[in-house]
């Protein structure tokens, strides 16, 4: 149940009726006609824009189409009062039983409150996490990893068919140096001294690879040359640091559905399919770039390459697609693996990147663009940085990882339910800080504690009713005569509460899970408020003592919050707490 689509749906139905009636002209697009909550809740329960967006188009005046349209919604049994605002904004007011039915719906359809029908089954690809397999997850990795998995979730429950997705960068020279730096740990583990040189990875997270090494092969690597342990060195290690971030992942509560690797693009003509479906398009060419921004002319040496032409689907400048020595760039597998989604049928991918990689989102939704004609759009969403702060000062850095803070070293602080709703409390795009002191404190400046603190209180109220000996089951609470419910800090819960399955309409539309946090902060602070009334307001307390009819109208609206708090963790992937401790 979508109060504000329905709402929409009776003033779109009504500005029909107004052009049969010749009241408004044929030919109107009602497109950004909104019935949205107004700004100021004195000023009713929901407000539309139809006048003013349909006023230029229609030649008429704003307050003339207004009135009219709030002479017609007036005689809709939902409605009690249209008014016209200002230049021609239009007020609603719902009647009582409007929003008691919100509560029925919530009881009866529980966790499933909400769902939309907006991806109407259409498959998405969400690419995420994605880090070279050279060591642990860091904390940017995590901030990548808790927005793609609770964007994947955020689709699902607006209706789209997920894929979660790991790309494997396991064909680059990342992995050769890794493999060159588990040979040392080898040969920590066969008694000698490594020698971790400059460009390999110094972490102690490789001394058991190095050891397991040791088990496969005794001391038989010591002799030979690079060339005839580096291949095999590279699956070995490259292995056993997918392992390691499974298990990070697993930590943080994240299950990818598909683990792709680069390196099964090399050598099956993967790559060159990708590049000749974009040949075939008239879109390579061998042509010179102009020297890039920064340098002068007399240090640029032109140098004729081959080139995708990526201006044509919206980039800056063509990109080079093959090095003069014939080999690929690297762009050219990242073509091959978005060519292969492509193939494999969605109708829509997002890549969720770090903020390194601002330069890479043109080239790749050029590629896209042109690998599949415009008809599969590719949105990348871009995570800032993550600022770790403890005791007033940066957090230092792991000693295990070598150089970085891994998503480890913050789980095992805090929790991944913390984790992952602070994660969540910043727009991907904005910088975050994140401060192992405030993430924990129990107060209202905590999202974390505050939303958890309410879905707490709701669980204690209903212990509680049932020591009272209440009956306090959804479908018993569903029939209670909510028309005992009228208290304006009431009305204001359950007014937070139909804003629900719009919120996820919204959130969906935009790619943006950090709504969900936002609005479960809004409808905690809404519940805590009107609980806290209830100390001074005895009538507004949850439990009436000798009254179970009216505790049992009052455990409605509060189960209710539970219900949709408890849906909107499921989709940051947080576990909803039953008491604090």
């Amino acid at each position: 149940m979508n109060l504000f689509s329905d709402i929409r749906d009776l003033v779109i139905d009504t500005l029909a009726a107004m052009q049969g009636a010749g009241e408004l002209p044929e030919d109107l697009d009602f497109a950004n006609v909104t019935v949205e909550p107004p700004r100021d809740p004195a000023h009713g329960d929901m407000a539309t824009n139809a006048a003013m967006v349909l006023a230029k188009p229609a030649a008429m005046k704003p307050r003339d189409i207004a009135q009219v349209l709030a002479a017609r919604l007036a005689d809709d049994a939902r409605i009690t009062s249209a008014e016209v605002a200002g230049p021609g904004f239009l007020n609603l007011r719902l009647d009582a039983g409007v929003w008691q039915a919100i509560l029925r719906a919530v009881l009866a359809e529980g966790a499933d409150f909400g769902r939309s029908d907006l991806g109407a089954g259409k498959r998405v690809n969400v690419e995420y996490v994605s880090a070279n397999p050279t060591g642990p997850l860091h904390v940017g990795h995590t901030r990548g990893a808790v927005f793609g998995d609770a964007l994947a979730s955020l689709l699902d429950f607006a209706g789209y068919d997920v894929t979660r997705e790991y790309y494997i960068n396991d064909g680059g020279a990342q992995v050769d140096t890794l493999a060159r730096s588990v040979f040392e740990r080898y040969r920590e583990a066969c008694g000698l001294e490594p020698e971790i040189a400059d460009g390999l990875y110094p972490g102690d997270y490789l001394v058991p690879v190095g050891a397991a090494l040791k088990a496969k092969y005794g001391e038989s690597l010591l002799d030979k040359g690079e060339e005839d342990w580096l291949e095999e060195l590279r699956d070995f290690a490259t292995d056993a640091m997918m392992e390691l971030i499974r298990a990070d992942l697993k930590a943080l509560g994240v299950e990818m559905d598909v683990f792709y690797s680069e390196k099964s693009l090399y050598g099956t003509g993967r790559i060159e399919a990708a590049i000749e479906s974009l040949r075939d398009k008239g879109l390579i060419y061998r042509g010179t770039l102009e020297p890039p921004k920064g340098k002068m002319p007399e240090d640029w040496e032109p140098r004729e390459q081959t080139l995708f032409r990526s201006t044509e689907h919206g980039d800056d400048l063509d990109r080079p697609i093959m090095k003069s020595d014939g080999g690929w760039t690297y762009f050219a597998p990242d073509v091959a693996y978005h060519f292969d989604k492509i193939s494999r049928g969605f109708d829509a991918l997002i890549d969720v990147f770090g903020a390194d990689h601002g330069g890479y989102v043109k080239r790749m939704k050029a590629a896209v663009s042109a690998l599949s004609d415009g008809k599969v759009p590719l949105d990348i969403k871009l995570t800032q940085l993550v600022k770790l702060w403890k005791n007033g000062e940066p957090f230092k850095m792991s000693k295990r990882a070598g150089n970085f803070v891994t998503l480890r070293d913050v789980v095992d602080q805090v929790g991944a339910d913390v984790t992952r709703f602070h994660m969540l409390t910043r727009k991907n795009d904005a910088p975050l800080d994140f401060d192992f002191d405030k993430v924990t404190e129990q107060s209202k400046d905590n999202p974390v504690f505050y939303v958890q603190y309410a879905h707490a209180r709701v669980c204690s109220v209903l212990r509680k009713a049932a020591e009272a000996g209440i009956d306090a089951a959804d479908a018993t609470l569903g029939d209670a005569d909510l028309a005992r419910l009228g208290h304006e800090a009431e009305m204001t819960v359950i007014r937070k509460l139909a804003e629900w399955p719009r919120l996820v309409d919204t959130a969906g539309r935009a790619n943006e899970p950090h709504r969900v946090a936002f609005y479960l902060y809004e409808l905690a602070s809404e519940f805590h408020s009107l609980w806290n009334r209830g100390n001074d307001e005895p009538g507004l307390r949850f439990l009436q003592e000798g009254d179970p009819a009216t505790s049992q109208s009052k455990m409605a609206l509060a189960r209710s919050v539970a219900v949709v708090i408890s849906a909107g963790l499921g989709i940051l992937g947080v576990t909803p707490a039953e008491e604090m401790r």
